[in-house]
């Protein structure tokens, strides 16, 4: 399939300020988190959920973000600060929060679950490009935050997998370096018999 060889081979993460509307419309969305839940997935648990941040919601949830650091700062945020704090959902015109969900299970490792999370996470970062718009995954400080996860609708036993800004390119994206293959590949050697 070289159309998707040469999709795979140009995505790349766009930084957040370049995101602008568009953003994926209804239908395009509903394709991308389909493909984002179509991940290997041992045992069929799904252990991991998604959460769209867009709008108002999106809003009010940067203003409670900044309330929460005024508070354990016990002083006001300086103007750049609450600016940075109250658009952390809000500098793209979707976000989709990738949750895993997983827990304890008698055949399942909770690590095979967690990357079954991120394994979500990659197939929408792909899933957006190939729909033509962009994205970028990060996680930032609230992701691991108890307080801000509940803030996020995250709860305290669910970890944040990413958190993805997604929408159109304002700018062609720049490349960056990527690993050489010989930095980064070794072919197994056979143990040697005793």
């Amino acid at each position: 399939m070289p159309d998707a060889i040469a999709l795979l081979s140009t995505r790349r993460s766009v930084p957040i300020p370049m995101l602008g509307l568009p953003a994926p419309s209804s239908a395009e969305l509903e394709t991308i988190l389909t493909i984002g839940a179509r991940v290997p997935d041992h045992g069929k648990l799904a252990p991991w959920r998604f959460i769209l941040y867009r709008g108002a919601p999106a809003e009010a949830i940067g203003e409670a973000l900044a309330a929460l650091i005024e508070t354990r700062d016990g002083a006001p945020l300086s103007e750049g600060r609450r600016r940075v704090e109250t658009t952390r959902l809000t500098r793209a015109p979707l976000v989709i929060g990738v949750v895993s969900t997983a827990k304890e299970h008698v055949k399942i490792r909770e690590w095979e679950q967690v990357l079954s999370g991120g394994a979500a996470a990659m197939n929408i970062v792909n899933a957006v490009h190939a729909m033509g718009y962009a994205a970028n995954w990060v996680t930032e400080w609230m992701a691991y935050d108890d307080e801000a996860k509940a803030l996020l609708g995250v709860a305290p036993e669910e970890q944040v997998i990413g958190f993805i800004h997604v929408g159109t390119p304002q700018e062609p994206p720049s490349e960056r370096p990527r690993p050489a293959l010989a930095d980064i590949v070794t072919e197994a050697v056979a143990p040697v018999a005793r």
